[in-house]
């Protein structure tokens, strides 16, 4: 679609309003990039007025800058251009109705969408120069304080939150220096829980594309443990528990070594439900057994940025989850446990362990018992609403008896 100076304008604008910057600082960016210094605030005012088109090669220069690809804006430029040379612009027509006009064609929201959050990450991963210590400190903190927020915000809740700290990251990544490799791995470890985001809202392309930047992301910094979290989070939407349980198998070695003990935790509990799923008690029972014995010597708060949420209180929601499953005596066992560490104050992550402990009694067959935790389960993902207890509620409304029907049809609206 034809595109004239001010649609062309108006885009400049709105990648640099993206991108968060000043005009000083868009200049400032530009520079960086093309390594000379000449651009110039006043010049970033012209492009953005519309008084000058940039030339082919200053265009490359801002698409890199904004995390584009350089060949799509230079399209835009030139379309820009020919209408200028063909005196498109009528006679007398007011160049405010032009601008509208152009914009409500959708000019700019098309270039717009193909900048997506993850397309921005893999193109900044290229670059690589500037960014003070505690700059990169704060984004690499922000980046484990979204892991912890997932145990309390809805997807859509942390969908902005995680994307916009996304593209602080990429628009930081070309001048990261010395902290490239730990920049990229926040980098990896952000757009990972994006993905998890998108799966949980349901957007299977998206969540697959910030799982693909993630494992970039991993091979960029040489870094196995962050494919092991793309790798586990992919592993709940895989089309088959023996897809599931590839993809864990390699996530286990991932996650092998001293610092990961944690993560390999979380991934042979993963291990384990995906076999109990399939009535595979000798595997199942096995690999929840490796899982206890990483987790003896885990840090849930001290290793990887993601594996915060890899509490006590989600062991025990992975070991009731294989159980009910299995049906094992175990159970009973581990659920008194499991209430015990609960307590009278629910934690965060106490609505998983609550989730799997009302659907392991139901499958148990102990339907008082398993209804009456179902009732606890569904106040608590109304107070504190997360991802993973939306997953629950499908799973826990599927085996609640006909008598409930009126719990069953709020959870199901809950997890719709």
């Amino acid at each position: 679609m034809a595109t004239d100076e001010f649609a062309f304008a108006e885009l400049l604008l709105q990648l640099r309003k993206k991108a968060g910057r000043t005009q000083e600082e868009q200049a400032a960016a530009i520079n960086t990039v093309s390594g000379r210094d000449t651009m110039t605030r006043r010049e970033i005012n012209r492009y953005e007025q519309a008084k000058n088109i940039p030339t082919n090669h200053t265009v490359a220069h801002i698409a890199v800058a904004c995390g584009l690809s350089p060949e799509h804006l230079q399209r835009e430029a030139a379309a820009a251009r020919a209408w200028r040379r063909k005196s498109a612009r009528r006679a007398g027509e007011d160049q405010d109705d032009v601008k509208r006009r152009t914009l409500l064609e959708g000019a700019v929201v098309g270039a717009a969408a193909a900048a997506e959050p993850w397309e921005r990450l893999t193109h900044a991963l290229k670059k690589g120069m500037r960014v003070d210590s505690a700059a990169a400190a704060t984004l690499v903190d922000r980046a484990s304080a979204l892991h912890v927020s997932e145990g309390h915000q809805t997807a859509l809740e942390l969908q902005g939150e995680v994307e916009g700290h996304l593209d602080a990251i990429t628009a930081a990544l070309p001048r990261a220096g010395e902290y490239e490799r730990t920049m990229t791995i926040a980098g990896g470890e952000t757009a990972a829980l994006a993905g998890w985001v998108a799966w949980d809202l349901g957007d299977h392309r998206r969540a697959h594309a910030y799982y693909k930047v993630t494992m970039e992301c991993a091979e960029a910094a040489g870094h196995p443990p962050l494919r092991a979290l793309a790798l586990a989070y992919a592993s709940y939407g895989a089309a088959t528990p023996g897809r599931a349980a590839e993809l864990l198998a390699q996530a286990a070695k991932d996650v092998r070594g001293p610092g990961n003990a944690a993560a390999s935790a979380w991934v042979y509990g993963r291990l384990a439900e995906e076999a109990a799923s399939v009535g595979d008690d000798t595997n199942a029972l096995r690999a929840l057994e490796r899982a206890r014995f990483a987790y003896d010597f885990a840090d849930h708060t001290a290793e990887q940025a993601w594996v915060r949420f890899v509490t006590p209180y989600r062991m025990d929601s992975l070991a009731l989850s294989v159980y009910g499953q299995l049906g094992r005596h175990e159970l009973a066992e581990t659920a008194d446990h499991a209430v015990d560490r609960l307590g009278r104050d629910l934690p965060e992550s106490g609505v998983v362990v609550l989730g799997d402990l009302a659907s392991a009694l139901l499958r148990g067959g102990d339907l008082d018992q398993g209804v009456y935790v179902s009732r606890q389960f569904a106040a608590a993902v109304e107070a504190r609403p997360n991802t993973m207890g939306r997953a629950r509620a499908a799973a826990i409304a599927s085996q609640l008896p006909t008598t409930e029907r009126e719990l069953t049809h709020h959870l199901q609206l809950f997890a719709a």
